[in-house]
C-alpha cells in the first residue's frame, strides 16, 4: 500500500489492536469513490463495508414520490454498512458518495469473523452505531425544527470535521437534496452565510473562510453530534506509528 492511501486514515481501522487490524488487512481493498456513485441501494442485500478515508458517503432515505433527505453522512470516522454486524443484512437507506475519496472495502462475511470474537472490534463497532444513531436522530430533529441556514451551517461543519481542507464540491441542488430542502431556500441561505463573509460559493464550488462564524450561527444539532462521537470514541487507541 502506497503512503499516500493509509487504512489508518480511517478511525476505527486506525483503532484496531495489532492482531485485529493484521486479521483484516490482507482483505483491505482500496477503492476509488466517484461523486455521486451509489453505493447500495435501499433494501440490498450488503456484501462489503467501506472505511473512507478521504471520501464522504451520504445515507438517504427514498420516499415513493420521489424525494430523499439525508439521514446521516459517514466518512473517516466511520464504516459504512452497519446494518451487516447488527444483523439486518440490509437497510431502507441508499448510500451515495458525497465527496470523491477513497475507501478500503472489505468483504462482509471477513468482518463477521472478526467481530463474532465478541472482543474489541465489537465494541468498538457497536459504539460507532451509538454515535451514528446519535447523528440520524439529531438530523430529524434538525429538519423538523431548525432553519435552513442552521441547517446548511450543520451540515457544511459537519463535512468540513471529515475533510483535510476548506473547499467543498457541491452544487446547490445536491445540498438541497441533502437537506431535503427547495433549491431557492438553499439558494437563499447560501447567500446570507457569504454576506457574512462566512464562505464563498462560485459554480458549485464552496470555500469556507470564517469557521468560528458557522460554529457561532449553527443550531445545537452539531455540538451534540460531535459531542457524542468524541464521547463513545476519543478513548479508542489508535496504533502509534502508522498514520498517515
Amino acid at each position: 500500500m502506497s503512503s499516500k492511501h493509509d487504512p489508518n486514515q480511517n478511525h476505527l481501522l486506525a483503532a484496531l489492536l495489532d492482531a485485529e487490524f493484521d486479521r483484516l488487512a490482507p482483505h483491505l481493498e482500496l477503492v476509488p469513490l466517484l461523486l455521486g456513485d451509489v453505493l447500495s441501494e435501499s433494501g440490498d442485500k450488503l456484501h462489503h463495508l467501506y472505511f473512507p478515508t478521504s471520501a464522504i458517503v451520504s445515507l438517504h432515505y427514498l420516499l415513493e414520490n420521489g424525494g430523499s433527505s439525508e439521514i446521516a453522512g459517514v466518512g473517516n470516522e466511520g464504516v459504512l454498512g452497519v446494518s451487516v454486524f447488527m444483523g439486518g443484512d440490509s437497510t431502507p437507506s441508499r448510500a451515495v458518495v458525497q465527496t470523491r475519496g477513497h475507501a478500503y472495502r472489505l468483504p462482509a462475511a471477513i468482518l463477521m469473523e472478526e467481530f463474532n470474537r465478541s472482543g474489541h472490534v465489537m465494541r468498538l463497532l457497536l459504539r460507532y452505531t451509538q454515535a451514528l444513531l446519535t447523528q440520524m436522530s439529531q438530523t430529524a430533529v434538525c429538519n423538523r425544527h431548525h432553519s435552513v441556514e442552521q441547517q446548511l451551517c450543520r451540515w457544511l461543519l459537519l463535512t468540513l470535521d471529515r475533510l483535510p481542507t476548506n473547499e467543498l464540491t457541491m452544487t446547490q441542488e445536491l445540498i438541497a437534496n441533502m437537506l431535503g430542502v427547495r433549491r431557492e431556500g438553499v439558494t437563499e441561505a447560501a447567500g446570507r452565510l457569504q454576506g457574512y463573509g462566512y464562505i464563498s460559493y462560485r459554480r458549485g464550488h464552496i470555500t469556507v473562510l470564517d469557521r468560528a462564524g458557522l460554529e457561532q450561527d449553527v443550531c445545537e444539532c452539531y455540538a451534540v453530534v460531535k459531542k457524542e462521537f468524541g464521547r463513545l470514541l476519543s478513548d479508542t487507541r489508535h496504533r502509534q506509528g502508522n498514520l498517515a
